[in-house]
């Protein structure tokens, strides 16, 4: 009983949560320009929140995430190409392709140590990367994968210039999936993945199948990453290998550092503040941009991302004296 409470009182919803979904679905409204921008900070989030499934909760590290980001963009471009362009179908199809490859591939990565793991899911990413380059008939190969033409969500809202569609779109998938990693994260079986994380052999000591829940969360991480790459793929239309890139990997990676791992929201605030420094710095500084995001990375993990929202709160306690 007393678990049972535990976990409910995890589980309920916080008012800073309801306040933040609903402004993220207010800015649907928002007058058109800043709806395209924020269609791909949805998209990197919910990237981010694949991987905190199995970084911060299962603690698997992956350098070859993009793997099955890029599958589920490949997957969800080629059946708009050749079946239809019917968005829904397409994002269940994307799923089900990179969750697949994630089960598959499962029982490679939980093999060894965590260097291997880094090895073994780069590996994936790369062999995926040119048998994509390897195939330009089906794939279009380095001139990406063009004429993917997507006819309007639920027959009714055509995606538009200005990205209002694509944005309410992937919004909504994102919080449709953040409601399934809440109840999977308060769940016994997260708690079983935080007891993995910390110590495996005293869990599997406890009973606990440790392989089956690694599996289990690994291939629902690639499933997410894959409705990630898909939402990407239908929005913009167009698919390239630059989506199996290992910087796209290490870019969801540094939003996790930033954002903070083990905690949902982590990939949420890692992809604001990524994307806004990104698109800020670049707009002021063309030429130099990735020396100031550099800079700041090294000082966010010397410093600390405590020690650095402290700082910030007194600074803000200073200007309003």
């Amino acid at each position: 009983m007393a678990a049972a409470a535990s976990l409910a009182g995890r589980a309920r919803w916080r008012w800073l949560e309801i306040a933040f979904w609903l402004a993220a679905f207010g800015a649907v409204f928002l007058p058109v320009g800043p709806h395209l921008i924020l269609n791909q900070i949805a998209i990197l989030a919910l990237f981010a929140l694949s991987l905190d499934l199995i970084l911060g909760y299962a603690g698997i590290v992956s350098l070859g995430h993009a793997a099955f980001f890029g599958l589920g963009a490949y997957a969800a471009g080629l059946f708009a190409k050749f079946v239809t362009g019917d968005p829904l179908p397409g994002l269940v199809l994307a799923m089900l392709v990179a969750g697949a490859l994630g089960f598959i591939t499962s029982f490679l990565v939980l093999r060894g140590s965590d260097l291997t793991r880094l090895m073994v899911t780069l590996g994936v990413a790369l062999l995926l990367h040119e048998l994509a380059n390897a195939l330009p008939d089906l794939t279009g190969g380095a001139d990406g994968l063009q004429g993917v033409s997507m006819e309007p969500l639920l027959g009714l809202f055509s995606f538009d210039l200005y990205g209002r569609t694509a944005y309410a779109y992937s919004v909504m998938v994102l919080f449709v999936l953040m409601l399934v990693a809440r109840a999977v994260v308060h769940s016994p079986f997260g708690l079983s993945l935080m007891a993995i994380r910390r110590n495996r052999l005293r869990a599997s000591a406890l009973g606990v199948p440790v392989n089956r829940r690694l599996v289990a969360a690994y291939t629902l991480a690639a499933a997410f990453a894959g409705v990630a790459g898909a939402l990407l793929a239908q929005t913009t239309a167009f698919v390239s290998l630059e989506f199996f890139d290992f910087n796209r990997s290490a870019d969801v990676l540094l939003v996790l550092i930033i954002g903070g791992a083990g905690w949902l929201y982590g990939g949420i605030v890692g992809a604001v503040l990524f994307q806004g420094l990104q698109d800020g710095l670049s707009s002021l500084t063309p030429e130099y941009w990735l020396f100031w995001i550099g800079l700041f990375l090294v000082a966010f993990v010397m410093l600390g991302r405590d020690r650095m929202m402290a700082g910030l709160r007194g600074l803000v306690a200073r200007v309003k004296q």
